[in-house]
C-alpha cells in the first residue's frame, strides 16, 4: 500500500511541475529531489523503519546533469504478452511491456523497455502510467545493487523525455519488509548512469 502512495506522490509532482519541465529541467529536478526527501520525513509516508526516520536528513543525489535528460523515440509494442514481473519476494505481480525506448548517450544508443502495471490499469489515473525499472554500472558502488527506478507517462507522440536525474530507489533499499520488481536484464545499460539518487550499501 505505501508503494502506491509513493508512485501516486511522485506522479502528482511530476505532472504539477510539468509545465516548468518544459522550461527549467533543472527546477523539476530540484523539485523532485525535494519532495521525494520531503516524503522520507513523513512518517506516514516513508518506507524507512520509524527508529531512522526522525534523523533522516535527505537523500544524496549525484549532481543534477541534463546529459542524463534524454529524449528518446518511443516505439509501441503492441502485441507484447503480459508476464509475471520478479519482485524481491514471491510476490509475481503482472505487467506488460507497453513501448521500447530508444536514446543515445555520448554517441552509443541504448533500448530500454517501458513496462505498464495490470493492476494499476484499474485505477482511472493510472491508466497512463509507465514504469521504468533500470540498472546500470554504478550499481552497488554509488547506487543501490538492486537497480533503479523512473516514472513516466504515455507521451501523446512518438518520442518521451525520460530524466535520469528522476530516477529514485526502490522501497527495498531501505526495508526488507518490501517487495519490490527487480529490473529485467534488457534493462540493463552497459555504462554508468551518474543521475539520480545515489545510496550506500550496508552490510
Amino acid at each position: 500500500m505505501k508503494a502506491l502512495v509513493f508512485i501516486t506522490a511522485i506522479l502528482f509532482y511530476c505532472s504539477a511541475f510539468s509545465q516548468i519541465s518544459e522550461n527549467d529541467p533543472f527546477q523539476e529536478i530540484l523539485k523532485f529531489q525535494m519532495e521525494l526527501t520531503k516524503q522520507f520525513k513523513d512518517t506516514t509516508e516513508s518506507p524507512l523503519p520509524n527508529e531512522e526516520i526522525e534523523n533522516f536528513t535527505g537523500h544524496v543525489f549525484f549532481p543534477v546533469d541534463l546529459k542524463y535528460r534524454v529524449e528518446a523515440k518511443f516505439v509501441k509494442t503492441p502485441d507484447a504478452q503480459v508476464f509475471e514481473m520478479p519482485t524481491t519476494t514471491t510476490r509475481k505481480p503482472l505487467y506488460k511491456q507497453y513501448a521500447i525506448a530508444a536514446f543515445n548517450i555520448d554517441s552509443v544508443e541504448y533500448h530500454l523497455a517501458l513496462y505498464q502495471s495490470q493492476s494499476l490499469l484499474e485505477k482511472e489515473e493510472y491508466k497512463d502510467y509507465l514504469f521504468l525499472p533500470f540498472k546500470d554500472h554504478t550499481n552497488g558502488f554509488e547506487t543501490y545493487g538492486g537497480g533503479r527506478y523512473i516514472d513516466l507517462r504515455i507521451p501523446s507522440g512518438d518520442t518521451i523525455i525520460i530524466d535520469f536525474n528522476q530516477s529514485y530507489n526502490p522501497y527495498c533499499a531501505y526495508s526488507l519488509r518490501y517487495s519490490c520488481p527487480i529490473p529485467p536484464d534488457k534493462n540493463s545499460i552497459e555504462t554508468r548512469i551518474e543521475a539520480g539518487i545515489r545510496f550506500e550499501e550496508h552490510e
